[in-house]
């Protein structure tokens, strides 16, 4: 059985910065990366927005050079996924049969699309947005398409939409809530992102429930609703959010359900195994102290150096301020804090302008911003963040710049 000092499954932002940070720190014992796909490390954000526009090539996408891991010599097993652990032996069963252990482990294996349950979800045209491979064959698709359903009004489903109406497809969203972004942002986000949509020529249905997929030769043809209604479609994605991968995790006894709960260090409730990135479910002081999961390239990122300093044994908790961006046609959203539970919204400037923010307040207290084509807003809005008795009247005015208040 090969055995290594630091074992990390998972080579997304989360897996691959712990192994660069833990180099970077001089850590010399040895280290292996596990991933179950077979490219190399790349990152996921551009899949929605230029990587399926075509605008960025894969190359640019890489998150490490292929020198990296021979030059820091990290033993990188791609095509492999664990599929069981024994945190009594300290190791892991893989796909292939083989086993690895470890002195330390670090889950970083995100997660996995969530998928339609309903008949027609196996026809071919329905495609997920979560790997290189799912938007190669959406790409293909979408050259011989002319209709699109988007099932699901998040930033994925939005940013997919905004690429298909920007090829000349004709667009539906089909998000089953009152409103698109309804988990992440309040109503006027909602509403200026649904208006900018429909503005050129998306069709948006809310409080939609989706029957089935209609399909006609094994190919899907349109997406039929609650009501009756049937959606013309040569191609459906599906953009429903993701379940956390901790199943190994979750079958060995570590505390968790909804991703794996982890401490302020990163740690599990499993010896000398930590995870990070959209499968912690930490306590968030920006969410009002509430367990959550953050998926993001960011709070990826700095979990990773949680528990790379913590396995240095120069630990630091995690206190990172949670941001977020999107990509629509011509629009740039920022969003520091977590907006979720607010219960006071504060407009500053013109959403007509399609230059504005949105500063979000709980109990008094200001959690979030969301900036629209505004970075000025976002970068000095960070410095505002749980601060108490802000000025509402200073606040909403654009002429005054945040850092002042």
């Amino acid at each position: 059985m090969q055995e290594v000092d630091v074992l990390v499954v998972g080579a997304g932002q989360a897996g691959v910065q712990v192994v660069s940070a833990l180099r970077s720190g001089d850590f010399a014992g040895s280290i292996g990366l596990v991933t179950d796909q077979t490219s190399a490390p790349y990152e996921l954000p551009p899949l929605s927005k230029d990587y399926l526009k075509g605008e960025r090539p894969f190359r640019r996408m890489m998150l490490r050079s292929p020198a990296f891991w021979t030059q820091h010599d990290i033993a990188l097993r791609r095509g492999k996924a664990v599929t069981s652990i024994d945190p009594d032996a300290h190791c892991v069963g893989l796909t292939d049969g083989t086993s690895i252990g470890y002195g330390r482990l670090v889950w970083a294996a995100g997660g996995y699309p969530r998928n339609l349950t309903c008949s027609g979800a196996d026809l071919l045209g329905v495609h997920p947005v979560r790997t290189r491979r799912d938007v190669l064959s959406l790409r293909r698709d979408f050259e011989r398409a002319a209709h699109v359903a988007v099932i699901g009004g998040g930033y994925i489903g939005l940013e997919v939409a905004a690429a298909a109406n920007q090829a000349g497809k004709s667009v539906v969203i089909i998000e089953a809530l009152g409103r698109v972004l309804s988990r992440v942002a309040g109503e006027t986000l909602s509403r200026f992102y649904e208006a900018e949509h429909r503005a050129r020529g998306v069709e948006i249905r809310t409080g939609a429930r989706v029957s089935h997929l209609v399909g006609e030769e094994g190919r899907v043809r349109g997406v039929a609703l609650g009501d009756g209604h049937v959606v013309k479609a040569d191609v459906v994605v599906v953009g429903i959010g993701i379940d956390p991968a901790v199943g190994p995790l979750l079958a060995a006894g570590a505390k968790g359900g909804n991703g794996v709960e982890v401490d302020e260090f990163c740690r599990t409730s499993l010896p000398d195994i930590f995870a990070a990135g959209d499968v912690a479910a930490h306590v968030n002081r920006f969410a009002g102290d509430r367990v959550v999961r953050l998926e993001s390239v960011q709070n990826a990122n700095d979990q990773a150096n949680v528990v790379a300093r913590t396995i240095l044994g120069d630990p630091k908790p995690y206190e990172a301020t949670p941001w977020f961006w999107s990509n629509q046609y011509d629009l740039k959203l920022q969003t520091v804090g977590l907006s979720t539970d607010h219960d006071e919204a504060i407009i500053r400037g013109d959403p007509l302008s399609r230059s504005f923010s949105i500063a979000y307040f709980k109990n008094d207290r200001i959690v979030a911003f969301d900036c629209v084509n505004a970075m000025r807003d976002y970068a000095q809005g960070r410095g505002l963040l749980l601060r108490r008795g802000l000025d509402r009247s200073r606040l909403a005015d654009p002429g005054i710049p945040l850092k002042e208040l």
